[in-house]
């Protein structure tokens, strides 16, 4: 089976004619327009040995597999793609599988061997796709589809409803408004019977996008020529885009490797001497030539009539690529001393937030400033709640309660003294044993707010360096290692605090202003002094919870939330001192790809939509 080097009679005519079309049709399709817009492609039907195969490689310039009976198995995508730097490469893929290959006498055992793969070997169909993609400096940029010659009767080996199942497939492509329907017919057929035309009218029928071709003129029976005529003038089935007579190479001259170039030559003379058809050449109503330019002319009109609709799809596409794009930086710049300039205002943007964030100027995710309050009124309620619940419940006016002091007192720690005694060490024991409680509560409330603190100048750091890992790690480890310094500076904070509770003091004038007054202390207190000791428990109680209430919360906002920003954004600094700033910037591979295709969708959008407004 022969090949031509130079483009064919229909590729010429495209580059002539529709180029600019084509070429928009093309940059639709890379930038994946006609994934929800579906462009306009050219199926071929008709019936087995009806000349499909001769007209589409009259089309395409490539030669597909020819034969009687059912040739194409499976629909076939035929992908043709001009590059003037390539001189034919094509790719083959079907099933998940992927062949390239650079010859193009290799296409038909390709395309053989896809349908074997798929539909088996033998003479049954499937409905899978196999895309074949030509890119050449002599083909225009086309799609064309294969479709299964239509049969009436199943052959051994073929199901008893292969017809039905060729006649479900070929709908399922041309139903597609913006599909061109080549309609392809024996001129020594009964037209009005012709499958392939009634599946076109059902699918068109006002004919707007179907275009019949009738082929093998020479096997006409004489005296038959006047019904063709009549066919080709529209007279008997009406198309809107008409007829078209073709006569392309048969299997002796393909056997003789004769040239599509030679062919064409000899299809003109065949009409030029015919005596019924050669008035078909001057009403351009006959040979490739004026196929290629119907062809071409049709698919001009289909394009332009969508134009709006692709240039609406541009537009909306373009708008997302560009707020994908607002979303990330633009990257750093090449040059040394702009780089620096960049990394500065990359730390000085993050400090900024740590600090907004430390002063409660800022909302992460969430509120930082009342989350801290939800656990500090939880360590208020703490207190409260030792305060009500401790062992010797100092809310109770019970003489019993009384007495537990008392006793326990005498118990553990009375020396030589008679019972009844006062010793102010009983209540400076109480009082210890009371504050020494309180510790693990404080030591929870620090994790808690160091946790939340943590967690959010995290967010921060993944947020400012999201495109730069190592400022992310590096901001990542400080934080975890200033937040560790602190807490444990808070801790020893908070001990201290503690130790100094053990001292049991206060002003008089604040003790003296808690004391119950001389009708609220317990009863007995005439038979024993420490009765009064409930009384000043709770009143020293009072003063102890209000002085850790505010203590242990603010020792933690200071040391956990401002002191760990402030030296988190020293630390920072402190990057730009180093001379590695290509290493410290250096981006997220990930990140820099997904910007250079954002941007070179934004480039192809832009084009697309360029040469929309042109058009």
């Amino acid at each position: 089976m022969s090949y031509d080097d130079g483009p064919s009679m229909f590729q010429e005519q495209l580059a002539e004619k529709v180029r600019p079309f084509i070429d928009l049709v093309d940059d639709m399709r890379s930038i994946g327009i006609d994934k929800e817009l579906p462009l306009p492609t050219i199926a071929v039907v008709g019936d087995q040995s009806s000349g499909k195969s001769s007209v589409l490689e009259t089309l395409s310039g490539v030669a597909l597999p020819r034969g009687t009976g059912i040739v194409t198995r499976c629909p076939l995508l035929l992908q043709l793609c001009k590059d003037r730097t390539v001189k034919w490469e094509a790719v083959i893929s079907y099933g998940g599988k992927v062949n390239e290959f650079d010859e193009p006498s290799e296409v038909v055992r390709h395309v053989e061997q896809a349908q074997n793969a798929l539909a088996g070997k033998g003479v049954g169909i499937c409905e899978d796709l196999i895309t074949l993609k030509i890119t050449s400096s002599t083909v225009c940029d086309l799609s064309l589809i294969d479709l299964p010659g239509i049969t009436r009767v199943a052959v051994k080996g073929q199901p008893d409803d292969i017809g039905a199942q060729i006649n479900h497939l070929i709908r399922k492509f041309i139903k597609e408004k913006r599909t061109i329907i080549l309609v392809v017919v024996p001129c020594n057929v009964d037209i009005a019977t012709t499958e392939a035309l009634k599946m076109a009218q059902e699918v068109d029928p006002e004919g707007t996008r179907t275009l019949a071709i009738l082929t093998k003129p020479d096997l006409i029976d004489p005296g038959a020529e006047k019904n063709v005529l009549e066919i080709v003038h529209n007279k008997v089935i009406i198309l809107n885009m008409g007829y078209v007579i073709v006569k392309c190479r048969g299997q002796k001259q393909i056997d003789e490797n004769m040239s599509i170039t030679r062919a064409i030559e000899e299809e003109l003379e065949f009409f030029r001497n015919h005596e019924h058809f050669r008035s078909l050449l001057h009403e351009e109503k006959a040979t490739t030539k004026c196929l290629a330019t119907k062809l071409s002319n049709a698919l001009v009109k289909h394009i332009k009539k969508y134009l709006p609709k692709m240039s609406t799809k541009i537009k909306e596409q373009l708008g997302e690529v560009k707020h994908l794009l607002s979303k990330l930086e633009g990257g750093p710049p090449l040059e040394p001393a702009e780089k620096r300039k960049y990394l500065i205002q990359v730390i000085t943007d993050f400090n900024e937030q740590i600090t907004q964030l430390s002063k409660g100027d800022i909302i992460v995710e969430e509120n930082l400033f009342e989350l801290m309050r939800k656990e500090f009124t939880e360590w208020m309620e703490c207190l409260k709640y030792a305060k009500s619940h401790c062992r010797y419940n100092l809310n109770s006016p019970d003489h019993e309660v009384v007495q537990q002091v008392v006793d326990e007192y005498d118990q553990k720690h009375r020396g030589s003294e008679l019972p009844g005694f006062t010793n102010y060490r009983v209540f400076q024991h109480v009082v210890q044993k009371l504050v020494a409680e309180l510790k693990n509560p404080a030591m929870m409330t620090l994790q808690k707010i160091r946790d939340m603190v943590q967690k959010q100048f995290d967010h921060l750091s993944r947020e400012g360096f999201k495109n730069y890992p190592y400022l992310h790690q590096v901001s990542k480890k400080k934080i975890e290692t200033i937040q560790e310094n602190q807490s444990t500076i808070v801790k020893e904070r908070i001990m201290e605090q503690f130790q100094m509770e053990m001292q049991v003091y206060t002003q008089d004038e604040i003790f003296n202003k808690h004391i119950p007054k001389e009708g609220e202390t317990a009863a007995g207190s005439d038979k024993d002094t420490r009765s009064k000791y409930p009384g000043l428990l709770k009143a020293y109680y009072e003063i102890v919870v209000q002085r850790l209430a505010d203590q242990v919360p603010m020792l933690i906002r200071y040391f956990i939330l401002k002191q760990s920003a402030k030296i988190v954004c020293s630390e920072m600094l402190d990057l730009l001192h180093r001379d590695d700033t290509d290493n410290i910037l250096q981006e997220d591979s990930e990140i820099g790809q997904y910007r250079a295709k954002l941007l070179a969708q934004a480039d192809r959008l832009i084009l697309a939509n360029d040469k929309i407004s042109s058009l």
